[in-house]
């Protein structure tokens, strides 16, 4: 059985939450609060298997928590959960060590699908559900150019196209040539998509290994 701590500046998402988890096998919430104190509280007597937080605290309590849950000797994986988040934002948390990040809106079996996979010690985003398959239709860096390759690690780093340009001494639109490339050789798709694989290359972040599709449509400009 694995324990939830929930918090969240909403009660009605707090109630349906537990509502939720209430009648889903082998979750189990055993905490709900809705200060982001009282949750610390919370994870530090009780070591819930994980804590859902809503990204509406704002992005320094979030950090803060995340930093504080580090800190803890025992694991407590966190979810962060919020109405909307930019890829940006999605990416930082998760190298702030956030396990998982989804929305409030999406549906609930996926919501169900993100809390067992991060209780089983893997990482997830929606980007897993909708377009990470390392097994299934991903091809390797390999047939990538050197150029392609030096493209591809500063997007990993969080580089715009502008400042991927001044750095490689080449123009704007020649990044967005070399970005379409690497799309169609890899089959990742978005910026998003190459900063998650960049991280599961360095061993940052587990892949759930849930059965996925591309999607199509490739973002060339952050």
């Amino acid at each position: 059985m694995s324990t939830v701590a929930v918090c969240d500046t909403e009660p009605v998402a707090i109630e349906g939450l537990k509502t939720l988890l209430g009648s889903t096998e082998g979750l189990r919430v055993v905490a709900a609060e809705n200060s982001i104190l009282d949750a610390m509280d919370a994870v530090r007597d009780l070591s819930p298997s994980i804590v859902v937080l809503d990204k509406a605290f704002g992005s320094h309590a979030v950090l803060d928590f995340l930093r504080m849950l580090r800190s803890l000797p025992a694991r407590t994986a966190a979810v962060v959960w919020g109405n909307s988040f930019t890829d940006a934002e999605a990416l930082r948390l998760i190298q702030a060590g956030s396990s998982g990040v989804i929305r409030k809106s999406a549906p609930l079996d996926m919501l169900v699908r993100c809390l067992r996979t991060v209780a089983a010690g893997s990482s997830w985003t929606e980007e897993d559900s909708h377009a990470l398959d390392r097994e299934n239709g991903m091809r390797p860096r390999s047939s990538l150019s050197a150029r392609e390759l030096q493209v591809m690690e500063l997007v990993e780093r969080g580089m715009k196209n502008r400042d991927i340009a001044t750095t490689l001494g080449i123009r704007t639109g020649t990044v967005k040539i070399h970005l379409k490339h690497i799309f169609e050789k890899t089959g990742i798709r978005g910026r998003y998509g190459l900063a998650l694989s960049g991280l599961r290359e360095k061993g940052l972040l587990t892949a759930p290994g849930l059965e996925s599709h591309k999607n199509g449509n490739a973002i060339l400009e952050a």
